[in-house]
């Protein structure tokens, strides 16, 4: 063997990496999350946390047996300045607080943020308080998420879901379908604004032409969680 000499690259620390855990049930989350931080240079590290294949309070919980295990998966050369856990039903489930404990257990890590505390964040930015929310899941599973927006100030009065337990079905939900829930719900005057709930769902190319058609902003956990995560990397 010829031993060879190196020099190593040195890391700009004015460029941490940003972490996302993702459910192993998710088809959505990473490809939304490279199409809307794509003129981003940061790196983004990605991890997988196991997750039952239908939604119920019970399997949410169970993720945070799971959560240190996932975080700890994450490259851990250098520290983070965020890292996004990719669940917002979850998030109300396990609590924001447990979640970010968790994850900074195991991972050098500032802000642990996830689709909920995304969500009320870009709603208080663009001066929302009465929300359309639409989910895709069974109501045990959306009354803690509207409780966790209420105690956060955001009223969810308007609100309608497709009722779908099953994983596999709610990433096929199609494009017409989350248009015309968009359209009734949106439509409401007593709205100022649209929120899709569930990081599995597509709504990423629907959300810009509801938005304008209805004259109002329509946001989803995805983009939420994108636009939190690089606020908090660039603080």
């Amino acid at each position: 063997m010829t031993p060879l000499s190196y020099t190593l690259d040195r890391d700009d620390p004015q460029r941490p990496p940003m972490g996302l855990i993702v459910l192993q049930a998710d088809e959505t989350l990473e490809k939304d999350m490279r199409v809307t931080l794509r003129d981003d240079p940061t790196p983004l590290f990605v991890s997988r946390i196991p997750s039952a294949p239908t939604v119920t309070p019970e399997t949410l919980g169970e993720m945070s047996g799971a959560l240190k295990q996932a975080a700890g998966l994450l490259p851990n050369a250098r520290p983070y300045r965020v890292i996004g856990y990719g669940c917002t039903s979850a998030s109300a489930v396990i609590g924001t607080i447990a979640v970010e404990q968790m994850v900074q257990t195991v991972c050098d890590v500032k802000t642990v943020t996830h689709p909920l505390r995304a969500a009320i964040a870009c709603a208080a930015n663009l001066g929302i308080s009465k929300l359309a929310l639409i989910s895709p899941y069974i109501e045990e599973v959306n009354q803690p998420l509207r409780v966790a927006f209420a105690k956060a100030g955001l009223s969810t009065d308007v609100f309608g879901s497709f009722a779908q337990a099953e994983e596999a079905k709610v990433v096929r939900i199609d494009a017409g379908s989350l248009m015309a829930a968009g359209r009734r719900l949106g439509a409401d005057k007593g709205v100022e604004g649209v929120f899709f709930s569930c990081t599995n769902l597509r709504t990423l190319d629907v959300i810009s032409e509801l938005s304008q058609e209805l004259g109002k902003p329509v946001f989803s956990s995805n983009q939420a969680l994108a636009w939190h995560m690089k606020r908090l990397n660039a603080a």
